[in-house]
């Protein structure tokens, strides 16, 4: 993308008003976005794993929008119980239902005139989304338990990790509302994919940190972001700042060490440091229990994808995948053996041929195709698990041809 000196000067100030950190050309492209659709009062889309920043960005499009003055309402519906979300969102009438004592006004007539952000929106369920398109088409609603038409004047502002047109393809979420809501997409990048910010990410959490303690920041050791540029960070931005909050704020000092670093490292992170070259490592991503210890496939997909000179130790690790799949519920992973010849008996119908003749397109392909098959084709938990966007992974599935 390519920015004049008048852009990115503004961009920067936009970066330091809202306390956004980074110089991927990724993020500018992003906050770009953001400060050309802030003037309109179209909806907007915003699309980025967990941990992304996704909600900061809506309260941007608000902040330099006409309706700044007016109140921004966020609703996180995934955190909401389906049974009360529609009288959370369009308010309900007193005796609507049971405890029901008063009349309640609800998000979007709360946010008149103003933004309402509604996170996680691929969450809604499919009989509350033909309410929520009506609003976005006329602005019309209906209290719970109430005939009378109300009107608002809200501009929307949805989130998600979720690829809606797959959910749509599968009757979980409804084409027309996605084709209302998907004027203007923004995606925000994973963190992964822009790990030149990390620096600045670290000196900048760090900072804040110590100034909780008063105490001044003097500086991180270089391979300490050595260290923090290999891992996945499925949590993206947030997972980043509560390990460098967490280091600083128990070791009370100015300076950042590996060792500190390696003292208060979450287990699954840990455990990837002690061993950066193994292909066992557990990497624990939002994906259902599935046996006592559950093998985590995404550090071993991260291999594949990133390891494209060392041919031999990605065989051995989908021969690894294929034991561990096989391996039956009630039985712990850690008891699986690396005998050849048990691996040679070891049957999953998705296998074709030997691994040692597997290409990488051979070896990616099956450990999609395992995966989909572990979670009974959820492709959510299967991307989660993989340690890729969803989009990235829908990509693969047409590249492969994958159904």
């Amino acid at each position: 993308m390519n920015l004049d000196n008048n852009t990115l000067q503004l961009l920067q100030l936009l970066k330091e008003r809202f306390e956004i950190i980074g110089e991927s050309p990724l993020l500018y492209e992003a906050i770009e976005k953001a400060r050309k659709v802030a003037t309109t009062d179209i909806s907007v889309l915003i699309n980025g794993e967990t941990g992304t920043g996704k909600e900061v960005f809506a309260s941007i499009i608000h902040q330099l929008s006409n309706r700044k003055k007016a109140p921004f309402v966020s609703v996180n519906c995934a955190a909401i119980p389906e049974t009360l979300l529609e009288a959370e969102l369009f308010g309900h009438e007193k005796g609507a239902f049971t405890n029901a004592i008063e009349q309640r006004v609800g998000f979007f007539e709360a946010a008149n005139n103003g933004t309402i952000f509604l996170d996680e929106i691929g969450e809604m369920p499919i009989s509350i989304q033909s309410k929520l398109l009506r609003i976005l088409e006329d602005g019309s609603y209906s209290r719970l338990g109430s005939s009378s038409i109300n009107k608002v004047n809200v501009r929307v502002v949805a989130a998600t990790n979720r690829n809606l047109e797959y959910e749509a393809d599968r009757g979980n979420f409804r084409r027309d509302l996605l084709y209302r809501l998907n004027n203007i997409r923004i995606e925000l990048p994973a963190l992964r994919d822009r790990i030149e910010d990390i620096p600045l990410l670290v000196e900048h959490f760090a900072e804040k940190a110590c100034a909780k303690l008063k105490i001044p920041f003097q500086s991180v050791d270089e391979d300490v972001i050595t260290l923090l540029q290999q891992f996945p960070w499925t949590g993206n931005i947030r997972e980043l700042r509560n390990v460098i909050e967490t280091t600083v704020l128990l070791e009370r000092k100015g300076i950042l060490t590996k060792k500190q670093l390696m003292e208060h490292l979450p287990p699954t992170l840990k455990e990837m440091a002690d061993h950066p070259q193994s292909s066992l490592a557990i990497v624990k991503v939002n994906a259902p229990p599935v046996a006592s210890v559950s093998p985590d496939l995404g550090l071993i997909y991260q291999t594949l994808l990133q390891l494209t000179n060392e041919v031999n130790e990605m065989k051995l690790a989908l021969k690894t995948v294929i034991q561990l799949i096989t391996i039956p519920q009630h039985q712990p992973a850690q008891n699986f053996v690396e005998d050849e010849e048990v691996f040679k008996a070891t049957k999953v119908e998705s296998v074709e041929k030997d691994p040692e003749e597997y290409s990488l397109e051979d070896m990616e392909k099956n450990m999609i195709k395992a995966t989909l098959q572990r979670f009974s084709g959820n492709r959510r938990l299967v991307a989660n698990h993989l340690g890729i966007s969803e989009r990235t992974l829908y990509r693969k599935l047409q590249l492969y041809n994958i159904t």
